[in-house]
Order: structure tokens, then C-alpha cells, then sequence
């Protein structure tokens, strides 16, 4: 794997993002070429224009590769859409001799994928969970264990066969090799749980444009993956509605949100206190102290935004924004709820709820989220990745991130590499290959 480069592609519903990095072996994947551009052809996750979608494709990655100052052969993309569907399933073999050999485990992984899926749909991914030795559970690596029996429980992802071709398609019209296609919540949660939050019990909310991806592990393993076609385009929506401005000015007020709320607030902190040391001290009445206060809270609601050059609006109500934002983003949080539970997971989980993507930016989204879900919240940063990250360090880019990771494990190089021989295969280097190389990643 020396030298090796590696290229993902985050095709989202908003934007293309492009992050091309070098690894040298045994080393950390580092960063050489990023950039992103606006996504066209595409609605909540899905490719609805080819043209349009492989334009903004061949746009991302032309800027990256000029930035990179080198020209790439194949990629890794992610996939979304509430096409997206998971389910876990188990495999059980008899063990041919004693000792049990890699054969094994590949038999058992394969008895796991013969699960009864459409016609219409392909196995994205299979990932195995845990491997059970003669009725001994929560085994990583049975390899070289005495035993008659292995049992396998594996979480199956599964996708449309018209989404993934279309996808490839757009690639490949463009002169790409597709090494892999991962998706969006899996990439995304590789990026930014830690081993803990993954033993202890955690979901992973990646809020894009167009999509919400779900992710749930419980005792280090995943057992839940789907997506709901709602994002951050459906809070600019109301953003402009309750604001009244148009789609564009109220996408530049959300972007901008967070920036200008701490600015605001800094200032207004420091003149309440010291108003509130010049009433002590002028010993003004309680009456006066009242006005001051109420004074102080109308400024405090009042948000400076004419740095953003809005038409006719210099400055909106802190209050109205974050009741427009809370009210969509419980809605969102809603339907994860009843989606999650509706499947027999648990959404309670200990280590509570981690929120990535473009739209974690929010101000108070993890407030909200603490609020809807009833555990604890954060918003998480993507991680994992040297060079040039300092354009990529937002959770906006925590898909790219995880990509690139995927690529570098000895799970994404062996997928591409078996690919790359397997041109023929009906599903681009066939499912049985991303089984083998799911296991390998869990050997030492």
C-alpha cells in the first residue's frame, strides 16, 4: 500500500466534496487536494438529472486534482436516499477440521447473505457483528478457536439497483473506476465515534441537504442503518417563509447563523453587566432595574445580519429563528424516532445522540436533540485524517472523512483491489468481496 492515493467523492443532495490524499504504508492518510462545488442533478440523495449530476461530479474533482497537482484513476463515493434499508441476519456453519480456518468464517459470512431481498435492490454492505463459537457469543476474531460449530450475525445494507447504477454510471462517463460505494452513515460514523460511545450504545445523525442518515451501534457493533429524505433544505425553506426572504438569503442567514448569534451574544453579555454595576452604584430604583432588564432582553433578541448585504433587512429576531429551526428540527427528530423504533431498535441509547453533516451547525441543535431523544447530544467534528485538513475539519465533511478512511483500512483497499480484477461481475467486483474485506478489517 505504499504511496497508495486515494480519492472519495461525497455525493450530496447540496454540494460535491472531493478529498484526494496520499498514504504512505503504515501511516496516516494524508490530505493533498480538496474541494467542493455546488451539487446539481440531484434531490434528497438521489440522481434525478445525469447530465447535470456528472457536470458537478467532474467539477469537484477537476479542482481537487489541480489542487492535488495529479490526475486519479478510480474513486470511492457514497450513496443516500431513503432508498436505503437494513436488516441483520445470521449464518451458521460446521466447522470442516478443529481448529477453525479463514474458510470458515467465509462460509459463514456467506450463509448470512443468503437473506430474501427485491430483485430491484443490491447488497451494499455486509458487516459482521459478532461470531458465535458452539454458543459462546461476542467473538471478533474465531479464527484458530476449537469448535464445531460457527455462527455468524452479520448487519445487511442494502440499497436500489437503479440508485447504484446510476451512480456508477455518472462516474464512469467521466473515466472513473468506482473502487467502492459506501454509505453516507457508515463513512460518516467512521469518522466520528469514538470505540467507547460505540461499545456503550449510540446513534449517528448525519443531517446533509437532502437526507438524514441513521446509524446505531450497541456493544461495538451496528444494528441499524437507514436514511429519511429531510435535511437542512427543508429548514432554509422555512427559514424563508417565516422570515420572509427569498431561498437564497435565508440559506446565507443559516450558514451564517452561528457566527452571528456568538457576536451578538459576547456584546450584549458585556453591556447587561455593566449596566447592572452602574445601577448598583447609581443605586437606581428596582422599577428602573426592571426596564433596564427588559431593555437589555428586546436588544439581546435583536441579531445584526446586515454584514450578510440582505435587501431590506438589517436585523431578525433570535427568537423567531430558533423557533422556525427547533420546530423543523423536531419534526426530523420525530420521524428518526418513530423510523428507528418501528424497526425494534432502541433510540435511548446511553452514550446519546452524535449529529454530523452540514446542517450540525445549527445554533441549538443539540439542545434540540437532547430535548426530542431524552439523552445527551453532542455535535461531533470528523477525525483521522493528516495533511490538509484544515479546509475539511467541519462536521460538513465527516463523509469525506470517512471515506477516505474506509479506503485506507485493509477493508477498502482489498474491496477495490478485488474489484479492479472482477470487472465482469454483475455488481462491480461482486458482494462476495466486501464480505471478505469487511472481515479482514476485524483481524489484528
Amino acid at each position: 500500500m505504499a504511496g497508495r492515493i486515494i480519492t472519495a467523492i461525497d455525493i450530496g443532495s447540496t454540494k460535491i466534496s472531493t478529498i484526494i490524499a496520499s498514504m504512505e504504508e503504515g501511516g496516516t492518510p494524508a490530505v493533498i487536494g480538496v474541494a467542493t462545488s455546488p451539487s446539481q442533478g440531484l434531490k434528497k440523495g438521489v440522481i434525478v438529472n445525469i447530465d447535470d449530476a456528472i457536470n458537478s461530479i467532474a467539477n469537484s474533482l477537476e479542482a481537487a486534482e489541480r489542487m492535488a497537482g495529479l490526475t486519479v484513476s478510480s474513486i470511492y463515493i457514497s450513496i443516500n436516499g431513503k432508498h436505503i434499508t437494513s436488516l441483520n441476519n445470521k449464518g451458521v456453519v460446521a466447522i470442516a477440521q478443529e481448529e477453525i480456518t479463514t474458510e470458515d468464517v467465509f462460509r459463514s459470512i456467506e450463509s448470512a447473505r443468503t437473506v430474501s431481498i427485491p430483485p430491484s435492490r443490491d447488497i451494499l454492505h455486509v458487516i459482521p457483528r459478532e461470531f458465535i463459537v458452539d454458543a459462546q457469543g461476542d467473538i471478533k476474531d474465531p479464527i484458530g478457536m476449537t469448535g464445531t460449530r460457527l455462527e455468524v450475525n452479520a448487519h445487511i445494507i442494502s440499497a436500489t439497483t437503479s440508485a447504484l447504477h446510476n451512480l456508477v454510471k455518472c462516474v464512469q462517463q467521466i473515466g472513473l473506476q468506482v473502487d467502492d460505494i459506501v454509505f453516507t452513515g457508515w463513512a460518516s460514523s467512521t469518522s466520528v465515534l469514538t470505540p467507547t460511545e460505540k461499545e456503550l450504545g449510540i446513534m449517528c445523525l448525519d443531517i446533509g441537504g437532502g437526507t438524514t442518515s441513521i446509524t446505531t451501534f450497541v456493544e461495538d457493533a451496528i444494528t441499524y442503518s437507514s436514511s429519511v429524505p429531510f435535511g437542512g433544505i427543508n429548514i432554509t425553506s422555512d427559514l424563508a417563509i417565516g422570515l420572509r426572504v427569498s431561498l437564497e438569503e435565508a440559506e446565507k442567514i443559516k450558514l451564517n447563523a452561528e457566527e452571528l448569534m456568538k457576536n451578538t451574544y459576547v456584546s450584549d453579555e458585556e453591556s447587561e453587566a455593566t449596566k447592572r454595576r452602574k445601577a448598583l452604584l447609581a443605586g437606581e430604583s428596582e422599577e428602573e432595574e426592571d426596564e433596564d432588564k427588559k431593555e437589555t432582553k428586546k436588544k439581546k433578541d435583536v441579531v445584526d445580519i446586515s454584514s450578510l448585504d440582505i435587501k431590506g433587512m438589517k436585523t431578525m429576531s433570535r427568537k423567531l429563528f430558533n423557533e422556525i429551526v427547533e420546530a423543523r428540527l423536531s419534526e426530523i427528530f420525530d420521524i428518526v424516532i418513530r423510523q428507528v423504533e418501528q424497526s425494534g431498535n432502541e433510540t435511548r441509547l446511553p452514550a446519546g445522540i452524535v449529529i454530523t453533516g452540514g446542517s450540525a451547525l445549527i445554533p441549538g441543535i443539540a439542545s434540540v436533540a437532547k430535548k426530542v431523544f431524552g439523552v445527551p447530544a453532542r455535535v461531533a467534528y470528523p477525525k483521522g485524517l493528516g495533511g490538509l485538513v484544515d479546509e475539511i475539519s467541519s462536521p460538513a465533511y465527516a463523509v469525506g472523512h470517512g471515506l477516505v478512511l474506509y479506503g485506507s483500512s485493509e477493508e477498502g483497499f482489498e474491496t477495490s483491489t478485488k474489484r479492479t480484477a472482477s470487472k465482469s461481475s454483475k455488481k462491480s467486483g461482486g458482494v462476495g468481496n466486501r464480505i471478505s474485506s469487511f472481515f479482514k478489517n476485524l483481524l489484528p
